[in-house]
């Protein structure tokens, strides 16, 4: 008999829930949205009870949809989550605050503290840590929350509730704990000098030191969860990781060369190389964080298709026939490349890689009465995939070579911005047959382990299935360089300027 796998994708605005059957085709996919409170500035929160809320309402939906025959064919079922997203949990696991969200900046004390003190920990995450992840949060709650936080059974991400909240169990990532805990896995996991050294001596009674490779089994879904929605007893629970890195599997970039772009609000680059890389401008080289004996190498740019949303709205452009980006999709085609001279810097949120400049500014620059919204629009999208580039070019500058990408994401449906991309870029970009690679990347992982595969590359050459190739046009390729080139030098001259 057929078993099928599900993926629980809990994102930033909501959780999509997908069951897939063993060649990844989805006989079932929902999603629920919630609400994020910004209570200061730079705060962002979230209640994880409406995630759970959301989640058990999907799975009423899928008992609904699929019926207990199917529901009880469900083989294993990973989860992936933003982060850090953080928050402390009593002994029963109840969350003692609302968690802070994975984009809330209030630790950068914390972070900026971490940072000057230099542990060679650093080395295995870019050199320095970042207000998003965990330390710097839970060092925040220790500091202004401190009746919180001793009093509190453990400080959690997401992904770690929800697994809790399925089979009972406490087990952090190595995904997570690599890419934002600095735990290396070559160096034996955490530091203790590194945590004494920035005042998180008592790490082990706080975090939850239990660690898990992706694919490995946490425990069995709650027998309360099988009987009200029909899963069967033997349900596992498999580890998974953050949303992007847990893209990866559902993209099948699971070899050196291959670049996985997930293309939404924010563009996040994943790849994969068997040597450790000296590669400033990058987050990581992290250790064994996606697969073992493997170093994830990631670049991200904040500002991506949420750019376009910005532009849609305050240039009031309005949509058609119920599509709100109808009139942006055939610009590119009416405006020259360069834009006629306007050039974006799209650091509207700072730069996240290869500057890692918080202090970066969204520039427009080289307008005069000839041009219009559109000149700008086409110069928008063209800022966005020079990033993209610029994140490429850093990766071949010090010796990784990017055969071809994989992406995923809204972006893939806009037809000229993507042949722009590879256009830019030079590179292949390839698009799979399903889109939501974060829910099918939790399917592949929950059918690997021998579950079904025996390996993640064959789970995924199995259920990944690409659907289109766009090639790049090279003579276009050596058309934008020029473009490309004056997008840098634009940001050498004005980066003393952004930071005063």
């Amino acid at each position: 008999m057929e078993s099928y796998f599900m993926g629980i994708d809990t994102g930033t605005q909501g959780v999509r829930i997908a069951v897939s059957d063993e060649t990844g085709e989805l006989l079932f996919e929902h999603e629920k949205k919630w609400e994020t409170s910004f209570p200061q500035v730079g705060w962002a929160e979230q209640n994880p009870s409406d995630w759970w809320s959301a989640i058990c309402g999907i799975f009423q939906e899928a008992a609904q949809s699929l019926g207990r025959e199917k529901m009880g064919r469900i083989r294993a079922g990973c989860v992936c989550a933003t982060s850090s997203t953080v928050f402390p949990v009593n002994a029963d696991g109840e969350p003692m605050r609302n968690a802070l969200m994975w984009m809330d900046a209030r630790s950068r004390e914390e972070m900026d503290a971490i940072n000057a003190a230099g542990h060679p920990v650093l080395d295995y995450c870019g050199g320095e840590t970042s207000f998003e992840w965990m330390i710097p949060k839970a060092l925040w709650l220790k500091r202004h929350e401190p009746e919180i936080y001793y009093s509190c059974y453990r400080i959690v991400e997401q992904l770690d509730w929800i697994n809790y909240r399925l089979c009972g169990e406490w087990s952090s990532s190595i995904c997570n704990t690599t890419c934002k805990w600095n735990y290396v896995s070559s160096l034996g996991g955490y530091q203790r000098d590194y945590f004494e050294q920035i005042g998180f001596e008592d790490y082990e009674d706080k975090l939850v030191t239990r660690v898990d490779k992706i694919g490995d089994r946490v425990g069995y879904i709650r027998p309360e969860l099988s009987e009200k929605y029909g899963f069967s007893k033997d349900m596992e629970i498999v580890q998974g990781g953050i949303d992007a890195h847990m893209a990866m599997f559902g993209l099948n970039v699971l070899r050196p060369g291959k670049l996985g772009i997930i293309m939404g609000t924010s563009f996040v680059h994943l790849c994969l190389s068997e040597e450790k890389p000296e590669m400033p401008g990058i987050w990581g080289p992290y250790d064994s964080a996606v697969l073992d004996h493997m170093w994830l190498l990631e670049g991200g740019q904040i500002s991506a298709s949420g750019l376009v949303n910005w532009f849609r709205e305050n240039f009031h452009i309005p949509g058609e026939n119920g599509n709100p980006y109808a009139r942006l999709l055939d610009v590119p085609e009416r405006i020259p490349i360069g834009a006629d001279g306007v050039t974006v810097l799209d650091f509207f949120q700072g730069n996240r890689t290869p500057y890692k400049d918080a202090s970066a500014k969204g520039v427009i620059y080289g307008l005069n009465v000839k041009h219009t919204w559109e000149h700008i629009y086409r110069a928008v999208l063209e800022s966005v995939s020079y990033g993209t580039y610029n994140i490429i070019c850093n990766y071949e500058k010090y010796g990784y070579r990017v055969d071809s990408i994989t992406a995923c994401g809204g972006v893939t449906k806009d037809a000229n911005w993507m042949q722009m991309i590879s256009d830019i870029t030079g590179k292949p970009v390839t698009v799979n047959r399903n889109s939501q690679a974060g829910a099918l990347g939790c399917c592949v992982a929950a059918a690997s382990a021998g579950r079904r595969y025996e390996s993640f590359q064959e789970a995924a050459a199995h259920m990944v299935i690409p659907e289109k190739v766009i090639r790049p046009d090279m003579a276009k390729h050596k058309e934008y360089l020029p473009y490309f080139r004056k997008y840098l030098k634009l940001y050498e001259n004005l980066k003393d300027f952004m930071r005063q």
